[in-house]
C-alpha cells in the first residue's frame, strides 16, 4: 500500500483494476462504473396515537450494471465469455467473479466480489484514422449481487 502520509486514512487513488473470473484475471481496467446497491423505498401508512403517518421500509434490493473499460488487447477472454449468453449457455455463463483495485505500488487497495456475473454486452473501439487516442472496449455485467470485501 502507499505509504501513510501521517493520517490514519487517506483514500484511495484509483489507479489500476482487474476483473477476476472464475479464478483467472481475465483483464486489466482502467476504468470500471456501476459498483452499487440501492434499495427499493415502500411507503407504509400506519397510524400512531390518532393520526395518520407513512412509514418507510427497505423494499427489493437493485444492483446497478458493473460498465469496466479498457484499451483493446488480442486476449479474447471476454469476447468468449459474451459468446456463451449468445449462444443461450446461461449455466456456463454466469460466474463469480472479483474486481480488485490496486494502489500506485500495485499493492491490492480494494476488492468486490459478484455474484452470477454474466456479460450483457460488449462493444469494441470507436475510432477514427486520425486520432491518436487508445482504442477502448467495453463490457457490461449484470449481477445478482456485489460486496466490498477486506483487504
Amino acid at each position: 500500500m502507499a505509504k501513510r502520509t501521517g493520517r490514519d486514512s487517506d483514500p484511495f487513488i484509483a489507479y489500476n483494476y482487474e476483473l477476476d473470473l472464475a479464478g483467472t484475471v481475465v483483464g486489466y481496467f482502467m476504468e470500471i462504473s456501476g459498483i452499487s446497491s440501492e434499495s427499493e423505498v415502500v411507503e407504509h401508512k400506519v397510524v400512531r396515537n390518532g393520526r395518520e403517518e407513512v412509514q418507510k421500509i427497505p423494499g427489493r434490493i437493485k444492483w446497478e450494471n458493473v460498465v469496466l473499460k479498457r484499451g483493446i488487447t488480442d486476449t479474447l477472454d471476454m469476447w468468449d465469455w459474451r459468446d456463451l449468453v449468445v449462444n443461450g449457455k446461461m449455466s456456463d455463463a454466469r460466474k463469480a467473479c472479483s474486481i480488485r483495485m490496486y494502489d500506485r505500488n500495485y499493492e491490492l487497495a480494494a476488492q468486490w466480489d459478484i455474484t452470477n456475473a454474466w456479460p450483457s454486452k460488449i462493444s469494441g473501439p470507436t475510432t477514427k484514422a486520425d486520432d491518436n487516442s487508445v482504442a477502448v472496449e467495453e463490457l457490461t455485467l449484470v449481477h445478482e449481487g456485489l460486496k466490498r470485501v477486506k483487504v
